[in-house]
């Protein structure tokens, strides 16, 4: 762990990122993958690396990332449907990924990092992937579940809330949606109109709330 009270300096977050982009865009620029490093618009500002990445290179890149970057946390797998994106973008996936100093601590033991003395793969980064997808009716990207094991979760939310499939996840279910769900029905994919973006549509409360005044005509 990082003691309590100390952080990387902006120095020292602004190299590990441009380190992290020139080893990224070395190893898979000719591939299509190309790193960036930029900032969060509020809070510290702190610099991060933004990866576009086509999909068919997303399982190589993640390895990579894992087992040379040190990439050792995925804190999120999302997905949007874009219907109006074009020919070219139909889909993305969205991947939230951290390198962090941490490892297993011996009974009794406390590894505690000084965050002035961090280097290479031990100083803390912030990663975010993006892989776009045509428009298609089977969306369709690697999965990185062997990987991380964060993925597995995100990626069966991914699929059941938006309909993008994962190649090669094992044991993919329902997570948030019944499992008695019709097969096709993903709630987050555009063509299902929600009430709340504007349409006369809803959706029936899974948990049980009632139905506000203004509701009780409105069908699903």
């Amino acid at each position: 762990m990082i003691e309590m009270g100390m952080k990387i300096s902006s120095q020292a977050n602004i190299a590990a990122a441009e380190s992290a982009v020139e080893a990224i865009n070395a190893r898979f620029g000719s591939a299509g993958v190309e790193a960036i490093s930029t900032q969060h618009a509020s809070g510290h500002k702190r610099t991060y690396v933004s990866i576009t990445c086509p999909p068919a290179h997303w399982l190589a890149l993640a390895k990579w990332m894992r087992f040379d970057g040190g990439v050792n946390h995925c804190s999120m797998i999302t997905g949007v449907h874009h219907p109006d994106g074009g020919p070219d973008k139909g889909w993305e996936v969205i991947a939230h990924l951290m390198r962090m100093p941490v490892v297993d601590q011996k009974p009794g033991k406390a590894l505690v990092h000084d965050a002035a003395k961090l280097s290479g793969n031990d100083v803390p980064m912030e990663y975010e992937v993006m892989l776009t997808l045509p428009q298609t009716d089977d969306p369709v990207v690697p999965s990185v579940q062997s990987i991380w094991v964060g993925a597995d979760w995100n990626e069966k939310e991914t699929w059941d809330l938006v309909g993008i499939n994962f190649e090669g996840h094992e044991y993919m279910m329902r997570v948030l949606n019944p499992h008695d769900s019709p097969q096709g029905f993903h709630p987050l994919q555009k063509q299902h109109q929600l009430r709340y973006h504007g349409h006369n549509e809803m959706y029936d409360d899974a948990q049980g709330f009632m139905r506000l005044p203004v509701d009780v005509d409105l069908v699903k």
